[in-house]
């Protein structure tokens, strides 16, 4: 009996000798270079013709309870406004959040790197990485990657075995522990209202009530950012969502619209 192997025969064309198969894949790739002097400050120039203008409102804290972690909304690239329902706060494992400033993409991919890297940790080792640890972790990552385009500012902000943590990691690889940290076109507007109302023991509802205020001021001030002012929680129980309320109906909460008092009124005088 003779089997057929017909069905197990290639039927990709053949190239020809096996000395050009091998040449037209070991060739190295050619490309035109820009014609100028300065390729450096073209490339340069390059990233910023493309790279939109952006903006948000991003801020933590340390306090006696845990940390308090806030953010807007608002997408936007230039004056356009692309988004205002964008999750700027991403939830890197039950006990650890991370922030999002700077280029939506960038941002979100590294976040998920991340948190799969921290699950990985925790599977080989039979414990939770902690906040240094990850946000050592991202910086490295990063600093690997300084130079190449990536827009990247975010914060780290967790619970582990030794309390509360928070860290500032930027696209260059730079790495900031702190107390409190904003980021984004909106902070200097959020750290006034940050720094005037900081104390480290206050309660729970009067730190998500701060994170709130700060975020909705930054909003009013700034016309990147807007959207919802969501209020993160992280405590020893892991991370808790307190809150997300519209910045538009947090103005009549803080600013309401008292009814005007007539001081005269005119009235019409009928003839005798």
């Amino acid at each position: 009996m003779k089997l057929d192997t017909t069905g197990m025969e290639s039927a990709a064309p053949v190239w020809g000798s096996h000395n050009e198969f091998v040449d037209e894949f070991s060739a190295a790739p050619s490309f035109e270079l820009p014609n100028t002097t300065d390729f450096d400050g073209f490339q340069k120039e390059a990233i910023q013709m493309v790279k939109p203008a952006k903006g948000t409102t991003t801020l933590a804290f340390i306090f006696k309870e845990g940390v308090m972690v806030a953010a807007d909304s608002r997408a936007s690239m230039g004056g356009y406004i692309s988004s205002q329902s964008v999750k700027k706060i991403i939830e890197i494992n039950p006990y650890m959040l991370g922030t999002m400033a700077g280029g939506a993409a960038d941002c979100q991919f590294w976040h998920r790197n991340l948190g799969t890297k921290c699950r990985l940790h925790e599977l080989a080792n039979k414990r939770r990485i902690s906040v240094t640890g990850a946000s050592k972790l991202l910086a490295n990552i990063l600093y690997s990657y300084r130079g190449m385009g990536l827009s990247v500012g975010t914060m780290i902000a967790g619970w582990d075995e030794t309390g509360p943590g928070l860290y500032y990691v930027d696209n260059e690889g730079g790495r900031l522990k702190g107390m409190r940290f904003s980021v984004g076109s909106g902070s200097p507007y959020a750290y006034g209202v940050l720094d005037n109302g900081y104390r480290y023991d206050m309660s729970v509802e009067e730190a998500a009530e701060l994170a709130r205020r700060a975020i909705y001021h930054a909003t009013f001030r700034d016309g990147a950012s807007g959207g919802v002012a969501s209020v993160y929680y992280v405590g020893p129980n892991g991370w808790k969502k307190l809150s997300g309320d519209d910045v538009g109906e947090l103005h009549y909460r803080y600013y309401p619209v008292m009814p005007s008092t007539v001081e005269q009124e005119m009235v019409e005088v009928t003839g005798a």
